[in-house]
């Protein structure tokens, strides 16, 4: 009985692994993605001197100049 090739299979293995691995994260980033852009702005609006001013929904923050 000849030996069977399992190279073929562990690829396929790593491809799933890595495309399910991808998918979670993309999930993840959708659900927090207005909350980093948020965190972003803050910081970014403190580099320039200028006001957080919080958006009515996650993600829809900006900056304003200082009164």
């Amino acid at each position: 009985m000849q030996k069977l090739n399992n190279r073929g299979q562990a690829l396929v293995e790593y491809v799933l692994i890595v495309a399910i691995i991808s998918v979670i994260t993309i999930a993840i980033v959708n659900y927090f993605g207005g909350y980093l852009k948020d965190s972003i702005t803050k910081t970014s609006c403190s580099l320039v001197d200028k006001e957080y001013v919080e958006g009515d929904k996650p993600g829809e923050a900006t900056c304003e100049s200082k009164k």
